[in-house]
Parts: structure tokens; sequence; C-alpha cells
């Protein structure tokens, strides 16, 4: 069984985009979210993935992920069965100096303003080198998840 291990950061700065090794636009929709289960489909430039995530365990630090990618035209036409509310962002690679891949998305939309930051870990206690531009940790704030973001954007909590 596939377990995805992350945490997640807000992000000081736009120093994230000179150091990214690599960029993308990805858009997201839920075909399915409640009791912390999501499908999703999600178009990155023109690859189409199909994701299928478990409740999140350890306060948020993993949880089951199931992921294939699938024709990008398909993608596209499940996007039309989506619930309402598709997250639009930036997605920019920046590696940290000890070889961890930060993962930093930029919002547009309703979300715009929000920048975060993931790193994926092999081990809930496995050490990782911050680079300057990670803020405060938000590892299993549900207000993050991009599932949450759909249904409540950031530009209607972003003053609280």
């Amino acid at each position: 069984m596939a377990q995805e291990i992350e945490r997640k950061f807000l992000v000081k700065g736009d120093a994230y985009k000179v150091l990214a090794f690599h960029h993308y636009h990805i858009q997201q929709g839920y075909i399915a979210s409640g009791n912390g289960r999501t499908v999703r489909v999600r178009i990155r430039d023109e690859q189409g993935f199909l994701t299928i995530k478990g409740p999140s365990r350890d306060g948020g630090l993993s949880r089951y992920e199931f992921e294939t990618e699938i024709a990008v035209s398909d993608a596209r036409d499940l996007m039309q069965l989506c619930e309402p509310g598709i997250i639009d962002k930036t997605r920019y690679l920046v590696r940290s100096e000890d070889g961890h891949t930060f993962e930093v998305d930029e919002f547009y939309g309703d979300n715009d303003g929000l920048v975060m930051a993931e790193v994926e870990l092999q081990a809930p206690d496995e050490p990782f080198q911050k680079p300057d531009f990670i803020g405060q940790e938000v590892t299993g704030d549900r207000r993050y998840y991009n599932s949450h973001l759909r249904r409540y954007p950031f530009r209607l909590w972003k003053g609280q």
C-alpha cells in the first residue's frame, strides 16, 4: 500500500521562484471528497492523473495514496464530473541543500495569495533541511488541504 508522508508549510517571499529547477501548471478537481477520503482528477500541463487518498494519520503527516496517469482527454472529461471549485496553481520544484525536493504551490483564483510548500519524506521522523523561504508549519491543519480550499477558499478566511 502506497503511503504518503509529507510536511506542509506556508511560504515567505518569492525566492522559491528563482531557486526552482522546474515548474508546471496544475488544475485539479474532486470527484468525491468526504470523511478524509478524496478521489481527485488532475491536469498537470498536458498530463492527466487520477488520485485516491485515504484519511490522514499521525496528525495529518501520513495517508494512503494511489495515483495513476490517465489520458489528458479523459482527465478533461472527468473534470466535468467534479464537485464545484477547481484548484488552480503553479507548482515550483526546489531542491534543498540536503537533497529533499520542496513542492511550492502558488494558488490562483479564489485561493490567490496563498503559497504553500510540501516536502515528502520516507519516514515521519526523517530529518530535512528547510530552505530560507519556508515559514510556519501547517501539517495537519485541514484548512490547507486542497480539498478544503476547494470548498472554503483562502479569499474567505485570509483575514482570520
